[in-house]
């Protein structure tokens, strides 16, 4: 009988998200598959509330401006499904499967939305459903465990090596001291932070002091890498990740009681930086500013990098093509083979191994003291940034794919 897939999107959006959305629609189709794409407008939230669209009434056109849209086309949520696969809301999750006969279910996103994938999976296997629930990695966090990196990591990489480049010219052109501070996203891992390691253009070139929360962060000890700072260069750049904490485990945005919760119950990092301001000004008495680089990191589809995108596609085309041959309670996970020249290709794992797991930064590649990145941390950003897509312009402006707000129909067939 024939079947249809349906696909979501979930957590914090990415430059290439929807080039994970475009491969597996062009997947699908290049499979000659009679069935329908549906596409959940916002996750499994609106998945809920009956709101979904059709994908494969897309044009080459369309899907060709999707695969550079940045942010999520189909809507993002944070909707966390119930420890208890007994709870109502899975039974009322497959009675939409079965109305709208889907075969196939994807979900694209980082940690959680891979939780629900396992969640899924399992109550299909209790009630001996044959949906097939496949996982497509997404995270500017690059935290997801057994994978490589994830896609929307060397996009963010990129835009957070460049911007820091940007700003150390920027704020190395007056002759007074000056501290200037930007805070990355990364609440408990640092790869985003790290990346601005990737700015500097010499030996000893700023940001000179990079820390990530995997290092203990004193501001004493900060107080004398000042010091130290201040010695080789009469402007200071240093990169934060908004989840550095104390040997204690309290975030240093909380010093300013500035942490508040999300819907997950997740710490909202925000304020480190502001923190590390007072500190330098209190301290020092020098002109001091902090950045936060905010929510750029992961929508500038200007400066997302072709192979994050060409990965990004591939991950969709591969979950489909995965789900296809019956597999599932999976994620499509990237394996590398070769640093130089660079050799990637994809593989599955089972996602309830993935779940509720976090990848931290390599202690390896953090220098003693914590204050900076080795250069160990190279080979394997390097490949992850390369390459410019061919962006489709208009008026000096990138045009991108926008889903009009009536487009939510629930579609029965």
């Amino acid at each position: 009988m024939m079947k249809n897939l349906v696909i979501g999107q979930s957590g914090g959006p990415t430059a290439v998200i929807n080039a994970s959305l475009c491969g597996a629609v062009q997947a699908w189709k290049e499979a000659g598959q009679e069935g329908r794409v549906y596409g959940m407008l916002n996750g499994i939230e609106g998945f809920l509330a009956d709101r979904v669209t059709d994908l494969t009434a897309l044009t080459e056109e369309e899907l060709k401006l999707l695969r550079l849209t940045p942010a999520a086309y189909l809507g993002s949520c944070r909707f966390k499904l119930p420890e208890d696969l007994t709870d109502a809301v899975y039974s009322a999750v497959f009675d939409n499967l079965r109305e709208m006969n889907i075969g196939y279910f994807l979900y694209v996103g980082g940690n959680d939305s891979m939780d629900t994938v396992d969640k899924l999976s399992r109550f299909a296997a209790r009630t001996g459903s044959d949906v097939r629930f496949i996982g497509i990695p997404k995270t500017i966090d690059n935290d997801l465990v057994l994978t490589d990196h994830t896609p929307g990591f060397g996009s963010a990489a990129k835009y957070v090596a460049s911007t820091v480049r940007e700003i150390v010219l920027d704020a190395s052109v007056y002759q007074q001291r000056s501290v200037t501070i930007i805070e990355i996203m990364g609440r408990h891992a640092g790869w985003l932070t790290a990346a601005s390691k990737l700015a500097r253009k010499y030996e000893g070139d700023n940001p000179i002091l990079i820390y990530l929360p995997e290092a203990p962060f004193e501001l004493e000890a900060f107080y004398q890498d000042l010091e130290r700072a201040f010695e080789k260069t009469a402007n200071v750049v240093v990169c934060v990740s908004e989840g550095i904490a104390d040997a204690g485990g309290t975030f240093i945005c909380e010093y300013s009681d500035a942490a508040k919760l999300d819907s997950f119950g997740h710490k909202m990092l925000t304020g480190c930086g502001e923190v590390l301001e007072s500190f330098v000004r209190d301290r020092f008495h020098v002109k001091v500013r902090s950045i936060e680089l905010n929510v750029s990191q992961r929508c500038s589809g200007m400066l997302a990098s072709r192979t994050d995108i060409e990965e990004s596609a591939m991950a969709g085309a591969f979950g489909v093509r995965a789900a296809l041959s019956g597999e599932t309670g999976k994620m499509a996970a990237f394996q590398r083979t070769s640093d130089a020249p660079y050799k990637l290709s994809c593989c599955l794992e089972p996602v309830g191994r993935i779940c509720n797991q976090e990848k931290k930064f390599p202690a390896e590649w953090i220098s003693q003291g914590g204050s900076d990145v080795t250069d160990s941390f190279l080979p394997y950003i390097l490949p992850l940034i390369q390459g410019e897509p061919e962006r489709i312009m208009e008026n000096g402006l990138p045009r991108y794919l926008y889903r009009q707000p009536d487009a939510a129909a629930r579609i029965k067939p």
